[in-house]
């Protein structure tokens, strides 16, 4: 699939890594939707790149198949679909004011995993109607995991099992949907340089890059979305979750 001739859907794509990947694919040549929450800076994003905006929330069926249908109109297809839409408060289980809330681990897996799986099996839905390519191929997936799937952190419980839960969709998906021509991909970022960390002093962003095995720096949100325009045009890669972290390993 060369991503020019791309149409993709991007959740969370009004700000961090979901805005850099449009941002880098609508260079590119590709068309892009940006699906967000925030109808304000998702319209003004769109209108800047030259990409069409649909508000919606991950979470709920009938505003994303909306987001679907309205992406399909404006670009003709989808082929690909980028889950970039995600939070990530932080909890210990049992803290200094009592056990971890209940309605905030529901709502970060309700978001980060559920919000990511009802993107895709939408979008997935949408993208078995395409004219498959010579080797079959209908489409692409890429969900975002992380590092904390793998070494989650104090307080990253809720975070943690909701990037494992990506991790764990990318086999069994890639599966399910091999009949229709449709890849199921996953990038785990590190410690990127999104919004949340911007908002950190300079001494902790220098901390956290010390981290890092090499380069000792955080990552580029222009290097995720160099990374997913290379999933989408590498055609074998498929059922993978790539660590994008500089050799980061959590203590």
């Amino acid at each position: 699939m060369r991503i020019q001739d791309t149409a993709a859907i991007i959740t969370g794509g009004a700000s961090g890594l979901g805005e850099a990947t449009a941002r880098h694919f609508r260079s590119m040549g590709a068309q892009v939707t940006l699906l967000d929450r925030d109808r304000a800076r998702g319209e003004a994003v769109a209108a800047e790149i030259g990409a069409s905006f649909a508000e919606t929330d991950v979470t709920d069926e009938a505003s994303v198949q909306a987001a679907i249908s309205h992406a399909s109109a404006a670009m003709g297809r989808i082929s690909a679909a980028i889950n970039c839409a995600g939070i990530a408060p932080a909890a210990k289980t049992l803290g200094r004011d009592g056990p971890h809330d209940l309605g905030v681990f529901q709502s970060v897996i309700n978001i980060n995993l559920v919000g990511s799986f009802n993107v895709a099996r939408l979008a997935a839905a949408e993208m078995a109607k395409n004219d498959p390519e010579p080797d079959g191929s209908r489409g692409v997936i890429i969900n975002t995991a992380s590092v904390a799937a793998f070494e989650g952190q104090k307080g990253q419980a809720a975070y943690a099992a909701s990037k494992g839960g990506i991790v764990g969709l990318s086999m069994p998906m890639a599966r399910d949907l091999s009949r229709e021509g449709i890849r199921v991909m996953a990038i785990a970022p590190g410690i990127f340089l999104t919004p949340m960390l911007q908002g950190l002093p300079e001494e902790v962003q220098t901390s956290l890059a010390q981290d890092v095995t090499c380069p000792k720096r955080l990552g580029d949100p222009a290097e995720y979305a160099a990374l997913a325009r290379f999933i989408v045009e590498s055609g074998y890669l498929n059922g993978e979750v790539i660590r994008l972290d500089g050799a980061l390993r959590m203590q």
